[in-house]
């Protein structure tokens, strides 16, 4: 009676060993095969809200109290002011204070009288609100005797402004992440816009000139639209209208290579210390952080000012190409000086900008359980990630419709994270020493079984 006990309870626990395996091994193949919950292990971004927070605290307290907001490395914002009851209003709003000497207002001034000067190619400027200064850099086509006028006007202007020479020099970066061609040049198709009828590429405006024709293979066989509209220089970005009229299915998803894309979920202003991604044909995906707003730089061309100024590399066939943060469009590829070898600056036109001069809306991610959706400045939402996903056979400025995420880093990026997998791995390894554990019982009770048999046959 009690080997039949045992026997049952042996049973019972292997049983119970099998169903914990598989039950744990379900679990797994749900947590790997599953969306990632708040997408932790996909390249984030900044807290869009950090940004927010500063600028409204700078709309507040005025220009002649602070002098610019940036985010932290830890995702905090950061504002400069002028004097302790801006710092305590600041820091009750809960954001960090920096205390400076020169207040937006005199920055401003500083900048202002720049623009006033003679332009020279090769040079440009912007507000570094970390040192509060304004920072002139000319590229290496500087002349010694221009060199020498700009620094006796930034002496005139006083201490708030810091001269820099920098390596290579200054150009519009031609090409970029989807190859549009026209007798023009080869540039790049950006975001997907709309008026409500019709579709449009916003790309920069340095391309080509209203007229031009765009093809997206060499022998101009397959046309994707014409040019309707150019800004540059002053502003830089354009407007290709397609042959047909519209963007296509996936008109929502910009490509980022190997196969991959990004869908776009808004649109945003950027703010100072926000990470950002870039992508290009020549470079393919990058990434840095913004520098600075407001920026200006004399191309050869032209002025152009307003730009976003980042420390993200690019080289020429980069140009056009979109630059985005947690799914949220910010700008289009102006021009820059460096590479991707040793660095450099890039400058971006901002998206809002754009769209808000040429009335447009920008092509976004429908919402859940609805169609696709224009927005001229859908919010960013702060939980939102840098996910990648399969776009297919991408037409310049749109993609195929998303078939689902590819990247094996992402994959690998589940199977490392704990949480994901964690409980059934617990599972799967409890159910296995119980199996283990079971098997060895019963090769233990049959050993000593055995033994006691023959030991008493051996007398």
């Amino acid at each position: 009676m009690r080997h039949a006990r045992r026997r049952v309870v042996r049973r019972v626990a292997r049983l119970a060993a099998v169903g914990g395996l598989l039950l744990g091994g379900t679990m797994v193949t749900r947590a790997v095969a599953s969306e990632p919950s708040d997408g932790a292990d996909l390249p984030r971004t900044l807290a869009q809200s950090a940004g927010d927070t500063g600028a409204g605290l700078m709309s507040r307290l005025g220009t002649s109290r602070t002098a610019g907001s940036w985010v932290d490395a830890e995702g905090r914002s950061v504002v400069a002011v002028t004097d302790e009851e801006a710092a305590a209003e600041v820091k009750r709003a809960g954001a960090e204070a920096k205390m400076v000497r020169y207040s937006m207002r005199d920055l401003k001034s500083a900048t202002s009288t720049l623009g006033s000067t003679p332009k020279v190619a090769g040079t440009a400027w912007a507000v570094d609100y970390r040192s509060n200064e304004v920072v002139v850099r000319a590229d290496s086509t500087v002349s010694t005797a221009d060199w020498n006028e700009l620094n006796e006007i930034a002496d005139a202007i006083g201490g708030s402004v810091r001269m820099e020479r920098t390596e290579g020099t200054f150009t519009t970066r031609i090409n970029g992440a989807q190859p549009i061609l026209s007798t023009a040049g080869r540039c790049s198709a950006g975001f997907n816009v709309t008026d409500g009828q019709r579709d449009f590429i916003l790309t920069a405006g340095h391309c080509g000139p209203t007229g031009s024709v765009w093809f997206s293979d060499s022998r101009g066989n397959e046309q994707v639209g014409r040019t309707t509209t150019q800004s540059f220089p002053g502003d830089d970005y354009s407007l290709v209208q397609y042959a047909n009229g519209r963007a296509g299915d996936g008109a929502d998803v910009v490509s980022i290579g190997e196969g991959r894309g990004v869908r776009i979920t808004g649109l945003g202003e950027a703010s100072v210390g926000q990470r950002v991604f870039r992508s290009g044909s020549t470079t393919g995906l990058r990434d840095g952080e913004v520098t600075a707003v407001n920026a200006t730089v004399n191309y050869p061309e032209g002025t152009v000012t307003g730009l976003i100024e980042t420390n993200v590399c690019a080289e020429a066939g980069d140009s056009g190409g979109p630059m985005f943060s947690e799914g949220v469009a910010l700008g289009v590829t102006s021009g820059g000086s460096g590479d991707c070898t040793s660095g450099g600056t890039t400058f971006f036109q901002p998206v809002t900008k754009a769209l808000g001069e040429l009335g447009l809306k920008l092509l976004v991610a429908a919402p859940a359980g609805g169609g696709q959706s224009a927005s001229p400045s859908a919010e960013p939402s702060a939980g939102a990630t840098q996910g990648a996903i399969a776009p297919g056979d991408a037409s310049p400025g749109s993609s195929a419709p998303v078939t689902g995420i590819v990247d094996a880093s992402t994959l690998l990026s589940r199977l490392a994270n704990p949480r994901n997998i964690g409980p059934g791995l617990l599972v799967m390894g409890g159910s296995l020493i119980a199996l283990v554990a079971t098997r060895y019982i019963r090769a233990e009770q049959d050993r000593k079984a055995y033994q006691r048999y023959y030991s008493a046959t051996w007398g």
